[in-house]
């Protein structure tokens, strides 16, 4: 991706939540490969042409349910999916996607997670036009870090 700048959508959820969205395949390779770290929350609309999402983690608290749900709706927002009503969207860490040598552009295998369902919509989401601050050690390394619980399908039941 060296060659060509990419284009990864940034935005801001409630609470201070910076979430990233991969608006290409090749954007979605550079997103999910070079950008996410292993806490990191990666979001993918289930069988359906999407962008990937991250949901970047914060050393000091955890997502809330809500929170978790409203990148899931990103996520299917910025899917084909976009004019479904409750649709599912695979959720796991980052440290759980890999892509697989000679695969397509865009493609990578998640190993563990889980799947919710949501509604597509980003209205509660404030789109920036320039990349939040991102601490040097975080780009382009994916440096193993503590493990967390993987996020359950108890954490997503729907209201």
């Amino acid at each position: 991706m060296s060659e060509r700048k990419s284009r990864i959508i940034y935005y801001q959820l409630p609470g201070d939540w910076t979430l990233l969205v991969g608006a290409t395949d090749a954007d979605n390779d550079y997103l999910s490969t070079d950008l996410a770290q292993p806490d990191d929350y990666w979001f993918h609309a289930d069988g359906v042409p999407g962008s990937h999402v991250i949901l970047r983690a914060k050393s000091t608290s955890e997502p809330s349910r809500e929170t978790l749900r409203q990148a899931a709706a990103v996520a299917l927002y910025h899917s084909k999916a976009r004019k479904a009503g409750l649709a599912p969207v695979h959720c796991t860490r980052a440290r759980y996607v890999k892509k697989p040598r000679g695969v397509k552009t865009g493609t990578v295998q998640v190993s563990r997670g889980t799947v919710v369902k949501a509604r597509p919509d980003i209205s509660f989401a404030v789109r920036r036009t320039a990349a939040p601050a991102i601490s040097s050690g975080s780009i382009g390394s994916r440096q193993r870090g503590p493990m967390h619980a993987e996020p359950s399908a108890a954490d997503f039941t729907e209201r």
